[in-house]
């Protein structure tokens, strides 16, 4: 305390976390003048002071500017409540951006760590509404310490829109063997059901990383019993 029945500006800076610089500022622009003066001159603040420096400080923290803020606190009854409003629906919609981008950045960061260097656009060009970052998470933790995991990514890194473009429409040729077999109702070892499923494995070899046979099994069963999974929580 000082000798004045307030506080001084170094405890009102202490107590808000707002600099003495600041204060003398907004004392100059009159949105924070000190109710009083010591003998000495210096700012003499009370509690109300204390308190509209507060409601200051959380006002920044929104993003209001200095003159809005002003407007808000001379206002009074319906006016400060429409001000009110007006400051909440600025406010939601600074968070409805932040959220976009947000987004925009998480998609950003998983496409990354998915080995997928592809801005937006090209990334919608490429995968449409098959979006496989949504299994990002499910990968890296299934397979993320694995050679073939490390490989892929470093394959993918290197990636052009192009070859993306050429890796999936050569695995919907292998698909659509796959589903081709099915329709015939062929056996796993008919002829063209085994070439079908040798051209998956290469061209999982020839995009991603090198795939034996037994990790193609393997992959195979990994399928089969996400699919069963799926189909029982229906």
């Amino acid at each position: 305390m000082n000798d004045g029945e307030g506080f001084s500006v170094g405890e009102v800076a202490r107590i808000s976390g707002v600099t003495v610089r600041t204060l003398h500022h907004y004392d100059e622009i009159g949105l924070l003048v000190p109710s009083g003066r010591t003998s000495g001159g210096y700012r003499d603040y009370d509690s109300a002071d204390v308190d509209r420096l507060m409601a200051i400080v959380a006002y920044r923290a929104c993003g209001l500017a200095l003159s809005d803020i002003a407007e808000v606190l001379e206002a009074t009854g319906p006016v400060r409540a429409e001000h009110l409003r007006r400051q909440i629906a600025m406010i939601d919609g600074r968070l409805a951006a932040l959220a976009r981008q947000r987004s925009t950045l998480s998609s950003a960061l998983e496409a990354h760590q998915m080995g997928i260097t592809l801005d937006p656009e090209e990334y919608f060009e490429v995968f449409g509404e098959s979006d496989p970052r949504q299994y990002a998470d499910e990968v890296r933790e299934l397979w993320g310490e694995t050679d073939a995991y490390s490989e892929s990514m470093r394959r993918t890194s290197a990636y052009a829109k192009d070859d993306w473009l050429r890796a999936q429409a050569e695995g919907a040729a292998v698909l659509e063997a796959f589903a081709d077999c099915l329709a015939a109702g062929l056996a796993p070892d008919d002829a063209r059901a085994m070439a079908a499923a040798e051209a998956h494995r290469e061209n999982i070899s020839t995009w991603y990383y090198p795939c034996s046979h037994e990790m193609q099994v393997g992959l195979a069963a990994y399928v089969h019993a996400a699919i069963y999974a799926n189909a029982l929580a229906r």
